[in-house]
């Protein structure tokens, strides 16, 4: 199986390549699927071939299931319906995983970045970047909304794409209001939707400034409150990834009322 993907990769690499106007350079079996991400990051969001997709969908479809699916209806949750688990957002296969993403919605061009845009583009396949380029036609997404993808060759069914506020400073009545939207816009979106479960990262916490501890308090409060509102609520994963978000997330959840 591993040999008749590398051939798959090898194509793909080739026809984007081919498409660059540019000669696939050597690269061993370790490189090529870095090299392959790399390129889909910088790809502009330019209709592709039938043939390219459908590779596509093959490869990264096994490569999704040698990450390990997570079942999040076999998660711990609590009254409320919430659990809180550590490790890559792609491999939960909640009906809906939250990005946090840029204004433009057209993920992360940064060959390999390490940020959740970059990385559920990536193992979602280029159709995510096409979808939103057809929502937004090259305008801006407001903060605290949410549109919605299908997730192609993730475990779920579809991506939520919010923008948060980018704090540079002390944070400011209006970035906590735009923060709270991006949880109430993603909770109502999936009860409309007659979602069962909704997989949050940490909004607005990376590159774009949030104190994570005060993002976390307002993400759990915000959260809770609106769980209770809803008629039909979702099962809410608050998915974090390293090991200082987990703490403060484990301690807000589980551990507030011993405070």
């Amino acid at each position: 199986m591993e040999k008749e993907l590398t051939g798959i990769l090898d194509r793909l690499i080739g026809m984007l390549c081919a498409e660059r106007g540019e000669p696939v350079p050597a690269l061993d079996d370790e490189q090529k699927p870095d090299y392959f991400r790399a390129l889909c990051n910088v790809r502009p969001p330019a209709p592709m071939t039938e043939e390219f997709l459908r590779l596509q969908d093959e490869y990264l479809s096994a490569r999704t299931q040698e990450r390990g699916i997570v079942d999040v209806g076999k998660l711990a949750y609590d009254a409320d319906g919430i659990a809180l688990w550590r490790g890559d957002i792609t491999r939960l296969n909640a009906d809906a995983i939250v990005n946090a993403c840029n204004p433009a919605l057209l993920g992360c061009f940064r060959p390999l970045h390490g940020c959740i845009d970059n990385i559920i583009h990536s193992n979602a396949g280029v159709q995510v970047r096409l979808d939103c380029d057809a929502m937004m036609r090259g305008g801006e997404e407001p903060n605290g909304r949410v549109r919605v993808t299908k997730a192609y060759n993730l475990p779920g069914r579809y991506i939520f794409h919010t923008v948060g506020p980018a704090v540079a400073g002390k944070v400011t009545d209006s970035d906590r209001r735009d923060l709270e939207s991006c949880y109430v816009s993603c909770l109502d979106k999936a009860a409309e939707t007659g979602l069962r479960s909704l997989a949050f990262c940490c909004i607005s916490t990376g590159v774009y400034g949030y104190p994570k501890a005060d993002a976390c308090r307002l993400a759990v409060s915000t959260v809770r409150r609106k769980l209770r509102e809803l008629s039909s609520p979702p099962r809410v994963i608050f998915d974090v990834y390293l090991a200082e978000d987990y703490e403060l997330y484990r301690r807000e959840l589980f551990m507030a009322d011993e405070c």
